[in-house]
This record gives structure tokens, C-alpha cells and sequence, in this order.
């Protein structure tokens, strides 16, 4: 009821009604006593004694209030202003509560509280001003590699605006005054190539990129182009955006078009001289020339940008671009990708399509008429027969865009190593195109950097070297049996912990043929089967492998004495030797958590709180990680317990070695 007053004001009303109230109180007594005694002559005594306990009553209030509105309600309220003060403003200077003497210890105490806070502030104002100019640092170092990168580099919203470049893309595109910050990217390129291609991966969804080729809008200069789609945390816009990476080869394709024309003119001046020449060297020439042909056909389409696009993903494209000329299509295509460029076959098959309409055609159908081992044979179709070979030879002739006007029906065909034909019934149209090899996907790998590393420099000793500078590589085995004397490694996989972090992108990963029968129940243990093993590598080839891995690199695993005896058995076939210092996080357990603690691998996480997901638990990679990811949390805690060097933690590892003898 009364919050909204000042708490002065509060304590003043609160006397105030105290005065009245006691007030009241006497004159009602003095009132009943006079009624009680019914003398009528007492009646100027009451009266006079009222006024008298009245005036006393006010003043002996009005007395406090003083004393308490001097020496409790402004202090505390001076107290509260100061603390506020403190709190939302940069005052700094200790509060005085010598003011605030009568308060008891809520002074010395408020006092305190600011003085914390001060000092927190102030501390976390210095973390934030260090890992701020720690970022500017970092984004300092990315743009100047950035700016090193070989390749142009654009990053477009999905609205096709520039939203970052590199110094690379300046140098390619020119000093263009439509180049900057988002500006529409149609402005600079022609946007058929790059809409396409970004519909295209929108619609599949996939993290694959996509190849093509575009050209500038300024110089019709060609240019290789890589595209991925890209949804960066915290992007508020409907769909990814991508990134450009550009390469110029306007110059290279222009070369290797003219190399290939002049080899093509050396070709045909030589075959028409051959009938003039004797038998004997018109023989020897006839052979060479019929194996620059064959050996040229293979090469004659290696130079120009192709990518891998699905025959739907053509077909979609292809009715998109009829659509806009009324002209439908329909298409029956096998699920098969073909290695091509995306935009000219589909510009080219537009041409071709356009064309037919013009000649009264008012659909196309677009089929497979042959899907062999290495090529498809597309059928394009109309309601109306096929055109003649001169009025094919002309739409071939005319340039496929406004914004390629040296790029024709019959270059394409050129680079893509193949002709369109009249098919034998005359009714349809025929165009061969190499499907794609299916290759493996790479491993993802991000980016990694830790730039920290700069300021990392290792003693001359590595014992004297700290824990959290050293470079670790933890790994783990998976083998057929126990006995290192007998079995064999089935598996192997290992992780980076460099600087202290874990560097899960920085893995190696590799089932071994161990040359036996895995047993049953170790494959219940792993889970690794005799027919996953089949077609790996050896264990020498494998472990030559992990070594160029591991190399330079502290090693760590758990239970470290099998995994290594596994290890160096090997050492002398593959001319090898593991001789890096060896870390066992049994051994750190013990030494952080005492040897009557429980060391399994299990234990140590639990302890760490650490979730290994139980499709991950015994293998190779997942124990790995779940190692790497204990060791990483240990370093700290041996540096805590005066452990912070290598030498001293493998000091500590001699006063526990009974413990792994044990365990083994």
C-alpha cells in the first residue's frame, strides 16, 4: 500500500499515526476517569492534564523520529543509493559508513558487498577486454591467411547478396564498383550458373557441393566455380546460404581450346597428305596418327570444369527453364549422376528444345535410350519429327546465352567429347554423356587452428616440458585374444590432444587384418567381424601408418603395457620404433585418486563425468575418445597436485608401477 512512498516518508507516517494513536489513548483514559469520578469542578484539571500528556506524547515522538530519521532511515538510505550507485555506474571509490555507526555491521557489511562487486567487475571487465582482444587477434590472423588464400572466396545470403570476400576475389573480379558488401552477386557474375546450381543443393539436401562454371558480367571471363551451401549459428534468414570459391581460367581453357584446335588441324592436314606419301612411311605414320587420335579422344574433355549431377536434378533444371516458354516437358530418367557441365548441357538441351517449338512442337519428352557401363544415351523427343541436320548444324552455331556469346551448341558439344545425332527413325534426338564413377566421400574435416600455439615453445628438455604445451596422441587396440605373444591387433584407433584440447578431427581410424580368425568372443567383446577385416591392410602396413601418425607425439592409452606390447612386437618387421614417451591414465588415475580406487576405464569416467554412448563403448575410436577426453581433464588436475611437467608426472608413474603389474 505504501511501497511507492520513500522509506523517510514511511518512518514519519509510522510516528506520526504512533503519536496520534498514544494521543487518543490518553485523552480516551482521562476521559473515562472523569466520567468514573462525576465530580464536575475536576473537569479544568483533566482538560489541563490532557494537554499536557498530549504535548508531551508529540514532543517525546517527534524527539525519536529525529533520532531515528538521522541515524537509521538516512543512512540506510544513503547506504542504498551508494550501493546502487556502485552497481549500475563505474564509481569505484570504498562506500563511507561512518554515517551508518548506529546500523551495527549492515555498514561495514554493505561496504564489503561493493567492494566485491567492484572487484568482480573489474575482473571480469579485464577477462572480457583480454579474450575480446584475444578474438580480434584471431579474426586479425584468419583474415590475413584468408587473404592469402589462392582462390576467390565469396560468402552470399540466400537472397544472392555478398556477405563477405576475400582479397583474392578483388584481384579476380577487378576494381568492379558492384563489388562490395551486400550488393546483389548478379551485379558481378551471370547469375544462370550459380541460381542453378543452388536450387540444385537446396532441393537435395545434401552437404555436397556442387561444380560449375560461370562467367563475370564485365569481360565475359570464365570462371571455375565451387559451391556449398552454408547455415552459419544463429542465422535468423529462410534458407543456407553458400560459399564461392573462384578460380580464373579464362586464359587455361583459352590455351587448351587452342592447343586442341591446332592438334586437330595437325590431324587433318596429316591425314590428307597420308595417300601421297610411300607405302613404307605412309605405314609408320598411319600407326602414329591413329594413336595421337585415340590417346587425343581420351583427353579432349579432361581440361574443361565438370560436375557430377543427377539426371533428375537435369531434368528439373531443364523444365524449369522450358517452363518460363510455355513449353512442357516430360521426363523418364534412371536415378544415374552423370559427369557433365550442369548449365551448358542444360542450355544446350533448351536450345534444342526452343528450336523444335519454334518449328510447331508443343512438348518435349526428354528419356534414356541406352544406359551402358560408362555412358547414357539421352533421347530428346517432340510431338513433331526431328529437324534436319542443317537446321540442327544452325541452332548448334548460335550462342546458348547473351552472357556467353562465344559459346555455342557445338562447343559444348566439343568439351563434353560428344554429338548430337538425328536418331534413325527421325523422330527424336540423341546426345551421349559419360555417366560418373562413384568415388568415396573424403572425411569431414573442420577447420582446425589454435593459434596459442605461436607463443608455445618447448624446453630443450622434454621432461622439463609442462603437460598442457605437449603434443599427446591416446589411443586404443582392439585385438583377436589377450595374450600379446600370440594374438593380433583386429583395430586401432587414436585422437590429438594438443595444447590441452582435444582434437577429435585429427583422428586415425583403421581396421587391421590380423591374419587369423577373430574368436567369437572377442568379437562379442568388439564387435570387429572376420568379414570387416577381409580386405584391410596388414598389421605392418597398418602400424607403419599409426607410426607416421603418433610421431613426435607423447603416447597415451589405458592399460598402456598391453596396448604397446601389441605395438612394438612389430617393431622390427616394419623397421619402426615407438620410443616416444608412453603416459597411462591408469597410472594418473591412481596418482589423483588413490590406488584403492577403482582404475577401469568405466570408473575414471563415471568420476570425471564423462558419457561414452554404448554403441562407442569397446571400440577402438570410442574408447579412444572417451581416453583422450579423461587425460584432457587430468591435466589440469596433476598440474593442481604438483605434477606439471612430464618428467615429474612420470616420476610419480615409478611410485604406482606395482598397480599395472597387477593389472597385467
Amino acid at each position: 500500500m505504501f511501497t511507492h512512498l520513500s522509506l523517510r516518508l514511511r518512518i514519519f507516517l509510522f510516528f506520526a499515526f504512533l503519536a496520534l494513536a498514544t494521543s487518543a489513548l490518553a485523552i480516551a483514559g482521562l476521559v473515562l476517569g472523569y466520567t468514573r469520578l462525576g465530580e464536575h469542578h475536576a473537569l479544568s484539571a483533566f482538560v489541563i492534564a490532557g494537554a499536557v500528556a498530549v504535548l508531551a506524547i508529540l514532543a517525546l515522538t517527534t524527539w525519536i523520529w529525529v533520532l531515528f530519521d538521522e541515524n537509521v532511515a538516512r543512512p540506510v538510505e544513503r547506504l542504498a543509493a551508494d550501493m546502487r550507485a556502485r552497481a549500475h555506474t563505474d564509481v569505484t571509490h570504498d562506500i563511507d559508513h561512518e554515517a551508518a555507526k548506529y546500523l551495527g555491521d549492515l555498514g561495514t557489511a554493505a561496504a564489503a558487498v561493493t567492494r566485491d562487486l567492484t572487484d568482480t567487475r573489474n575482473a571480469m571487465a579485464m577477462a572480457v577486454g583480454r579474450e575480446t582482444a584475444r578474438l580480434g587477434l584471431e579474426k586479425s590472423r584468419l583474415e590475413t591467411l584468408l587473404a592469402e588464400v589462392p582462390l576467390g572466396v565469396l560468402f552470399c545470403a540466400p537472397d544472392h547478396h555478398v556477405v563477405l570476400y576475400n582479397a583474392r576475389v578483388v584481384e579476380i573480379l577487378g576494381q568492379s564498383e558492384a563489388l562490395g558488401l551486400n550488393r546483389p552477386l548478379h551485379h558481378l557474375l551471370l547469375p544462370g550458373p550459380i541460381r542453378q546450381a543452388y536450387d540444385r543443393l537446396r532441393a537435395a539436401d545434401t552437404d555436397e557441393g556442387a561444380d560449375l562454371l560461370c562467367a563475370t558480367r564485365e569481360g565475359a571471363r570464365l570462371l571455375e566455380a565451387r559451391m556449398h551451401l552454408l547455415s552459419l549459428e544463429g542465422q535468423e534468414t529462410d534458407g543456407p546460404g553458400y560459399v564461392l570459391s573462384l578460380r580464373d581460367v579464362s586464359q587455361d581453357l583459352g590455351v587448351h581450346a587452342e592447343r586442341a584446335a591446332l592438334l586437330d588441324r595437325l590431324i587433318m592436314a596429316t591425314s590428307a597428305a597420308l595417300p601421297d606419301l610411300p607405302e613404307d612411311r605412309r605405314s609408320a605414320l598411319d600407326a602414329t596418327l591413329t594413336e595421337v587420335v585415340a590417346r587425343k579422344a581420351a583427353t579432349d574433355t579432361a581440361w574443361w570444369p565438370m560436375e557430377v549431377l543427377a539426371l533428375g536434378d537435369l531434368a528439373a533444371a531443364l523444365r524449369a527453364r522450358l517452363a518460363r516458354r510455355d513449353i512442357g516437358l516430360v521426363a523418364d530418367l534412371p536415378t544415374r549422376r552423370i559427369r557433365c557441365d550442369g548449365y551448358a548441357i542444360t542450355r544446350l538441351l533448351e536450345r534444342l528444345a526452343r528450336g523444335w517449338a519454334d518449328l510447331g512442337a508443343t512438348g518435349v519428352t526428354l528419356r534414356a535410350v541406352h544406359v551402358g557401363d560408362r555412358a547414357v544415351t539421352l533421347s530428346l523427343a517432340a510431338d513433331t519429327p526431328a529437324p534436319d541436320r542443317a537446321t540442327l548444324e544452325a541452332w548448334l552455331t548460335k550462342p546458348l546465352s547473351p552472357g556467353f556469346v562465344s559459346f555455342t551448341g557445338g562447343d559444348v558439344q566439343t568439351t563434353h567429347g560428344t554429338r548430337v545425332t538425328i536418331a534413325p527413325d527421325g523422330q527424336a534426338l540423341h546426345l551421349s554423356l559419360p555417366l560418373a564413377v562413384p568415388r568415396a566421400a573424403p572425411p569431414a574435416r573442420a577447420m582446425q587452428y589454435d593459434f596459442d600455439l605461436l607463443h608455445a615453445t618447448l624446453p630443450a628438455k622434454l621432461s622439463e616440458a609442462r603437460m598442457s604445451q605437449l603434443n599427446f596422441v591416446i589411443f586404443d587396440t582392439e585385438t583377436t585374444g589377450l595374450n600379446p605373444q600370440v594374438d593380433e591387433i583386429c583395430q586401432i584407433a587414436a585422437v590429438r590432444v594438443v595444447n590441452g584440447r582435444i582434437r577429435a578431427q585429427e583422428r586415425f581410424d583403421m581396421l587391421v587384418n590380423p591374419g587369423r580368425r577373430i574368436p567369437a568372443a572377442s568379437t562379442a567383446v568388439h564387435h570387429v567381424t572376420n568379414e570387416m577385416v577381409a580386405d584391410a591392410p596388414d598389421a605392418a602396413t597398418a602400424l607403419a601408418r599409426f607410426h607416421r601418425f603418433a610421431d613426435n607425439n607423447v603416447l597415451v592409452a589405458h592399460n598402456a603395457p598391453f596396448d604397446m606390447a601389441f605395438l612394438q612386437r612389430r617393431e622390427a618387421e616394419i623397421g619402426l620404433r615407438f620410443d616416444q614417451p608412453i603416459l597411462d591414465t591408469v597410472l594418473c588415475s591412481a596418482i589423483l585418486f588413490g590406488q584403492s580406487a577403482e582404475h577401469t576405464l568405466d570408473a575414471l569416467c563415471d568420476r570425471l563425468a564423462i558419457t561414452i554412448p554404448e554403441a562407442d563403448r569397446h571400440t577402438a575410436i570410442g574408447d579412444a575418445i572417451a581416453t583422450a577426453t579423461a587425460f584432457a581433464r587430468m591435466i589440469p588436475m596433476m598440474e593442481a597436485a604438483q605434477l606439471p611437467t612430464l618428467g615429474a608426472v612420470i616420476k610419480a608413474f615409478d611410485r604406482h608401477a606395482r598397480l599395472i603389474r597387477h593389472l597385467n
